[in-house]
């Protein structure tokens, strides 16, 4: 797990820190997208069934989401 900088009152952030920041944040962003779609789909609150078929329905559900918001 990558994690980013954080700074405090007396150890402000360098430049090469806030780029460093910049760029997981980037890259973080349309994972925690993903999450939130999903959990506002309230079906997947209700799946209680094989763990492989739900993981098979959440790839499909994110594969839709990311073409959706691709467009």
């Amino acid at each position: 797990m990558i994690t980013g900088y954080k700074a405090t009152r007396n150890h402000p952030l360098t430049q090469g820190q806030k780029l460093s920041k910049k760029a997981l944040a980037a890259v973080r962003a349309p994972v925690e997208h993903g999450f939130a779609h999903l959990k506002n789909w309230r079906v997947l609150g209700k799946v209680r069934t094989d763990p492989g078929w739900a993981t098979a329905l959440v790839r499909a559900l994110l594969v839709l989401t990311n073409r959706e918001v691709a467009r």
